[in-house]
């Protein structure tokens, strides 16, 4: 009985398998005779993608001889955003996380708060997280600084050019050569002088001129820079110059025997010296532009004016639009009026000043 049974069934289910395959070439030459009357690309939503996903999925690599209305890749495509939008998969990526963790808001605003108080760059800024116990990276730093509009300028360091200058303005003086040119009867010859200012009072000296200035005259005129510092009272703790060749070993041994100290400035930064500079570009367009010299005392007398005028008379903006030296000078309560006022002159009526009587 077995022996008949058997055959039977194999006969039924091979006849089952013909019959569904070719129920499935048929419905698959439907398919392509519809899809070609249809005018343009099929379009489907969520719901028809999912159910052909949730039925051809079963079918493994086998769905490509039967899909019609995409490609296989697409339909792959499909597949994999399903599973990872799965709750299983949710929860396991939001479990291993991605990217950088988020900074936190107290550490964002420490950060800032160190930055506006010190003005410490990226590094110092880390540093002084790390002993707090603070762990982030300097791009982070950099990252938070940059956000806040808080970018690094020019001079935006803790400690600055100009807060140097500041701290030791009261005895910092800086140094200079100028020089004027002299009508000879061989012609135009340059003759040099030296400028010193006070950065504090802004008031200024001069020496006198030479047409040879070599180390000697260097050194004599540092001498006389200090007995002008011990008659008015003044000290002169750094002396700022450049490198230049004249300044000799024994200048910088006079400034130093008084307890001072020689601060050179780097090579071609004349911005460092901006204060001399611009005493002497005062001292000449104000002054020395309008004069033909003829002789070296007719220069050092213009120069000893020059420094009168600049000291007593010339205002500045840093010592609120008055002269470096200045005598106080109490006006009685008394309405201001024009009869008060008197001009006066220095060189021949091209330096003017004016002030109140008492």
């Amino acid at each position: 009985m077995a022996n008949i049974v058997h055959p039977l069934l194999t006969l039924l289910a091979s006849l089952t398998r013909q019959e569904l395959a070719q129920q499935v070439r048929y419905l698959k030459a439907e398919n392509e005779i519809l899809r070609s009357k249809l005018p343009g690309r099929v379009t489907l939503n969520n719901r028809e993608r999912n159910i052909l996903v949730k039925h051809g999925k079963k079918l493994g690599g086998k769905i490509k001889d039967v899909m019609t209305i995409v490609s296989y890749s697409t339909f792959r495509r499909w597949v994999r955003k399903m599973e990872d939008n799965t709750p299983a998969s949710k929860k396991k990526s939001a479990k291993r996380g991605t990217g950088r963790p988020k900074i936190e808001d107290d550490v964002r605003e420490t950060i800032l708060q160190i930055r506006k108080e010190t003005g410490f760059g990226y590094t110092k800024i880390l540093q002084e997280l790390r002993r707090m116990d603070v762990h982030v990276s300097r791009q982070t730093v950099k990252n938070v600084i940059v956000e806040a509009g808080l970018a690094p300028t020019p001079g935006d360091h803790p400690d600055t050019w100009h807060k140097f200058l500041k701290r030791h303005a009261d005895t910092l003086w800086q140094c200079d050569f100028a020089c004027k040119k002299k009508w000879t009867l061989k012609g135009l010859v340059d003759v040099y002088f030296m400028v010193f200012i006070h950065i504090g009072t802004r008031q200024i000296w001069i020496s006198p001129c030479t047409e040879t200035p070599n180390g000697a005259w260097t050194t004599q005129q540092g001498r006389n820079f200090q007995m002008h510092l011990q008659e008015n009272d003044l000290k002169c703790e750094i002396l700022m110059r450049d490198r230049d060749s004249k300044y000799t070993d024994l200048f910088d041994e006079i400034v130093k025997s008084t307890g001072g100290k020689i601060k050179l400035t780097p090579i071609r930064s004349p911005n460092l010296q901006a204060h001399v500079e611009r005493v002497i570009q005062t001292i000449k367009h104000e002054v020395l532009n309008a004069f033909c010299i003829v002789t070296n005392e007719h220069l050092n007398s213009i120069l000893r004016t020059t420094q009168n005028w600049y000291n007593k008379r010339r205002g500045h903006t840093e010592r609120d639009h008055l002269p470096p030296l200045r005598q106080e000078v109490t006006f009685p309560l008394r309405p201001f009026s024009k009869d008060q006022v008197i001009r006066e002159t220095l060189l021949g009526d091209h330096l003017m000043s004016y002030r109140r009587t008492a």
